[in-house]
């Protein structure tokens, strides 16, 4: 039994794994941010908008391709990953006013490092900007034919 794929058929595939795992980041993002209770403060519920942003775009993409819901999904995708640059900045802020706050005599240079090494994790919003690159990666070139 000889299975020939041909190569539309494997980037017709690589394009949905690129889809289907952009969206279970966003999924995966949101269990991690309600299940670290990342909702004390109002901007603390911007990375669920984000996710929720995100997942739907994509699930549009998988469900009903065309050129609207491609473009549609690269918009959408600027704002998701430049709230991963905003998250790395509250990350380090918040966690550059707590070293603050605990020794307020410190010198720059160590509430830099605490900053970038604190309680509040720095790469973490950057899980975002990941999914958003691999929903876009997945569109490259791409109609609802497959392939332009």
């Amino acid at each position: 039994m000889s299975a020939v794929v041909s190569a539309a058929e494997v980037l017709l595939r690589l394009r949905r794994f690129l889809l289907v795992l952009s969206v279970s980041l966003f999924g995966g993002a949101l269990i991690e941010l309600w299940l670290v209770g990342h909702t004390k403060d109002t901007i603390q519920w911007l990375p669920f908008a984000l996710c929720i942003l995100g997942s739907l775009a994509v699930l549009l993409v998988l469900f009903r391709p065309g050129p609207g819901t491609i473009k549609a999904l690269r918009i959408c995708m600027a704002p998701v990953a430049l709230g991963t640059l905003l998250g790395i900045y509250l990350h380090v802020e918040g966690n550059i006013s707590f070293a603050r706050e605990i020794e307020p005599n410190s010198p720059t240079t160590d509430l830099v490092l605490k900053g970038l090494a604190g309680a509040n994790p720095l790469l973490a919003p950057g899980i975002l900007a990941v999914a958003a690159v691999l929903a876009v990666a997945a569109t490259y070139r791409y109609t609802a034919g497959g392939q332009k």
